[in-house]
């Protein structure tokens, strides 16, 4: 024979009455979780958020899939995310980019401020300026001499209009005063091939898909765009150090779709940030030639992205860039 007291009974009953949405955060995750990365597989989203994934994946004791969404310099997969039910099991993994700089630049995008609710950073990393290694030029200012030589002759690929990588090509083009052509893929990975094989000259690209090419000599590094060299690649130098005044940065973080309560978010939020402290994902970022973000809270890191989708709205429009 069960017993049970009227303080058992209460409490059963309260349990029985809260709404089954509550009940359902309590629970989370009871299945799978997916995150979606707005790009082709092997980029530096793709590699990252798989790595993520699979140390997270233990902690919360259901399996996270990485859900490939390319196209649109990651737009398709990020109007996936904001057009998902706001229940934690549909996150963004994205690229900085995708949240700050493609509502500005493209037609219809939406507003990812107000669709998007941003739970924290994962990464901070800079681009590197990589080319095909038949290219005549070992550092960036002989590639500026190259191109002024046969201006129409060089070309560079990207992930897609408006992605850093784009902009990293524009302005360094800007600044060198030279002309570049631009070629738009649907990811890194692809992007990136192509330089390879030698139909394209030049990418800015993200560092996890770059440095093993660097490395087995595939693609010849000249530069990297942060403000100061990276462990990764100790021997290149940065555009700055070569005289080119161009500072590119990116990040990524993980987005839920807006309206998912804020007691859930706290909760993603905290596992995710205790996956980050496991020693692996150190070491994943380190072998990629990522960094550690700041420690933000997810209020802080809200407005960070608020603070950049600003910056970047006015910094387009000061740079007149032909975004195509």
């Amino acid at each position: 024979m069960i017993r049970i007291t009227r303080r058992h009974a209460l409490a059963l009953g309260s349990t029985l009455l809260l709404p089954s949405a509550l009940r359902a955060q309590a629970a989370w995750p009871t299945g799978p979780v997916t995150f979606v990365v707005g790009y082709a597989a092997g980029g530096s989203s793709d590699i990252n958020a798989r790595e993520l994934a699979h140390i997270m994946s233990p902690i919360l004791g259901q399996q996270i899939i990485v859900d490939n969404k390319g196209g649109a310099t990651g737009s398709i997969g990020l109007r996936a995310v904001a057009n998902a039910k706001p229940d934690g099991y549909t996150l963004f993994f994205a690229v900085g980019t995708n949240v700050v700089i493609n509502p500005h630049v493209q037609k219809g995008m939406i507003d990812t401020i107000a669709s998007l609710a941003p739970i924290c950073q994962t990464t901070s990393y800079q681009y590197v300026l990589a080319v095909n290694p038949k290219v005549p030029a070992n550092t960036a200012a002989e590639l500026v001499a190259l191109a002024k030589k046969d201006p129409e002759k060089l070309t560079y690929s990207s992930s897609g209009v408006g992605g850093n990588n784009h902009l990293a090509g524009a302005l360094f083009a800007e600044t060198s005063r030279i002309q570049l052509t631009h070629v738009p893929y649907k990811g890194t990975g692809p992007a990136l091939a192509d330089v390879i094989s030698g139909q394209i000259t030049m990418n800015f690209s993200s560092l996890p898909p770059a440095v093993s090419q660097i490395k087995a000599g595939s693609l010849k590094a000249l530069a990297v765009t942060g403000e100061k060299r990276i462990k990764s690649l100790p021997d290149v130098p940065t555009l700055k150090e070569q005289g080119i005044d161009v500072v590119v940065n990116g990040w990524h973080g993980i987005f839920a779709p807006a309206k998912t309560p804020d007691a859930l978010l706290d909760k993603i939020e905290k596992e995710a940030k205790q996956a980050m402290k496991d020693p692996k994902w150190k070491e994943a970022l380190s072998k990629d030639g990522l960094e550690m973000p700041p420690e933000l809270t997810r209020a802080q890191f809200a407005k960070f992205v608020a603070d950049e989708h600003a910056f970047w709205g006015k910094k387009l429009k000061d740079l007149k860039i032909d975004m195509e």
